[in-house]
């Protein structure tokens, strides 16, 4: 896959690839088995020069749209008509405001992307929209299409994702829809979404041929047109006003000093080659596994100690690079490692945050204010207080910080997910964090001559610590466990906190408060309840559990251990064995084991 520029030789190509959708155009009785019946024209065309059709369709169940938009197997997506449903529900709860409009769309390259293009454009059209601006490819990174909605002033656009799911015809798929702000779409408009999915019962189908999305340029249909294009220029010129570029640039042309990048076969490879390699000048052995593939290589393209294995293979060797990091399937995530050390997600926003004006031009004026999820650590609490910054502790769900980043009142971000951001986009930013970590790294690094001691990542870790403490934290992660188990562990939690008020002793440690999370926006007052089962003690400690929707089936049950320290003997020491004695508290807590038959965690952070 290669992502051209508008200078790139291939556009002078003056024909255009003609086939047509067969999910969208050549719809059969037998294919839908009672779901179609006979189609009929649209009286009156939304959109001038074009014919649309109106395909009768009925509804699927458990369209519900999420956070993270809609996601279930890629065999569930490629039913007939299933795609075609939602995105027309979408439209119809939309309504009038769609006509004229213009909309970007793209995804992360895995398994039916391109096809679902193809569908989205076609409907699009059927529904008066005006314009579409596609990534080459159909290629376009979460972070990068809230950039591309924001500078260019677009209505919204589709993301064609799972995230960190594996891809494939036998994993996952998904799709969301973000707003004029880049963000993801609000309540009103999901619920709306699925109100419509029950009873959607016609597509408006353009009848027009499918576009070549492997050249950037414009292809037209009467009044209706479709832009290709560079799926890096728009994100890079929105990096470029946050960053010194200059800074960057001569920081990574050190001799002594190695930058490695895993783009885990997934959407931000691209990014990556022209960011680091291209722009900022690092060699090419920089970054590894940067082609996208429809199945990620087959693997589980998730940035974390377990599946990024190789990239901490790499960072446990000899002579490891000074920086390790990798990013998700949709390029929204982050890892970052030093030679033999781990940056938890909760430290690194916080790390972010306390050297954010000093490291990085677009803060230079200071921070409006941090926020954090809840189950994410406190260690970005103590950055809040001790540079006093407003700060917020919000559910998970990045809606919630881009309600706080409009209102002017956030600039840096991060939940405990591996997801860091701040308020040039309206996205979590993989790549982002990367740079804020090289801005940090650079910015300390700017007056050692060449061969002298770098300060380096776990420097910053531990200067960190000895000056706001260390708030020692973990996650376990017990995916696709059934449904059904983990709502009877869930309910037995809250049956414990029912009957545990301030003062009860959970082992060796004293409750605070023990509840079920909820939130009340302080932008638009609107309420979030069960947000997460949290424990918290007396001494600061917590634990909290949480069932995550981030899946395509089954549950992830996700344990939080969180305690506090400043005891320089203990400051240094490995996170799982400061936190074993709370664990094993947090497990019997729990019943987990008994609940679930799990007797060890999927994934470890």
């Amino acid at each position: 896959m290669q992502l051209l520029t508008k200078s790139s030789p291939s556009l002078t190509s003056n024909r255009h690839r003609v086939t047509l959708s067969p999910a969208l155009s050549r719809p059969t009785a037998s294919s839908m088995k009672q779901n179609v019946s006979k189609t009929s024209l649209c009286a009156v065309p939304p959109v001038k020069g074009i014919t649309v059709k109106q395909q009768p369709t009925k509804p699927y169940e458990g369209q519900k749209t999420g956070t993270s938009g809609l996601r279930k197997k890629t065999k569930v997506f490629t039913q007939p008509n299933y795609l075609g449903n939602w995105v027309q529900s979408l439209f119809n709860a939309l309504g009038d405001e769609v006509k004229g409009q213009t909309i970007a769309l793209g995804g992360d390259g895995r398994y039916f992307g391109k096809e679902a293009a193809q569908e989205i454009i076609k409907l699009a059209a059927g529904n008066g929209f005006k314009k579409v601006v596609v990534g080459c490819e159909a290629i376009l990174a979460t972070p990068a299409a809230s950039a591309l909605i924001r500078r260019r002033g677009l209505y919204g656009g589709f993301i064609l994702s799972a995230s960190h799911n594996p891809g494939g015809p036998e994993n996952d798929f998904g799709i969301k829809f973000n707003y004029s702000g880049g963000e993801p779409a609000p309540e009103r408009i999901t619920d709306k979404i699925f109100g419509e999915t029950s009873k959607v019962s016609v597509l408006n189908i353009a009848q027009i041929n499918d576009v070549d999305l492997s050249k950037v340029g414009v292809t037209k249909f009467g009044d209706f047109e479709v832009e290709v294009v560079d799926s890096v220029e728009d994100y890079l010129a929105t990096l470029k006003s946050v960053f010194d570029f200059g800074l960057l640039k001569n920081f990574l042309s050190r001799p002594d000093f190695r930058l490695i990048f895993d783009a885990m076969h997934a959407v931000t490879g691209p990014y990556a080659k022209r960011i680091f390699v291209e722009e900022l000048g690092a060699p090419a052995s920089s970054i590894k596994d940067f082609v996208p593939s429809p199945t990620f290589n087959n693997g589980h393209p998730d940035p974390n100690l377990t599946y990024a294995h190789e990239l901490v293979d790499i960072m446990w060797g000899k002579d490891a690079p000074n920086l390790g990091a990798a990013s998700d399937g949709d390029g929204d995530r982050n890892m970052i490692l030093g030679p033999s050390f781990f940056i938890t997600p909760s430290d690194s926003v916080a790390m972010i945050a306390a050297n954010a004006e000093a490291s990085i031009p677009y803060f230079k004026g200071g921070l409006k204010g941090v926020a954090r999820s809840m189950p994410t650590s406190g260690a970005l609490d103590r950055v809040a207080n001790k540079l006093g910054l407003h700060f917020y502790e919000t559910p998970t769900g990045w809606k919630f910080f881009g309600n706080l980043m409009d209102a002017g009142k956030c600039s840096i971000c991060g939940e405990e997910s591996f997801g860091t951001g701040a308020d040039h986009i309206r996205e979590k930013d993989g790549i982002f964090a990367v740079l804020c970590w090289l801005s940090i790294l650079a910015t300390r690094n700017k007056n050692v001559p060449v061969g002298g001691k770098l300060f380096g990542v776990a420097d910053v870790a531990k200067e960190h610590w000895r000056t706001y403490g260390r708030n020692v934290f973990s996650r376990y992660d017990y995916e696709e466990v059934s449904s059904e188990d983990a709502g009877k562990m869930m309910a037995h939690l809250r049956d414990v906190i029912a009957k545990s008020p301030a003062g009860t002793h959970i082992g060796e440690y004293k409750l605070a408060f023990a509840d079920d999370f909820e939130y009340t926006d302080p932008i638009d007052g609107s309420k979030a309840s069960k947000q997460g089962l949290r424990f918290v003690f007396e001494d600061g400690s917590r634990i909290i559990f949480r069932l995550s929707g981030t899946g395509s089936s089954g549950a992830t049950i996700r344990l939080y251990i969180e305690q506090y320290t400043t005891d320089e003997a203990k400051i240094d020491r490995d996170a799982q064995e400061l936190l074993a004695p709370i664990i094993k508290v947090a497990l019997n807590l729990s019943q987990l084991e008994k609940f679930t038959g799990r007797e060890k965690p999927t994934v470890i952070t």
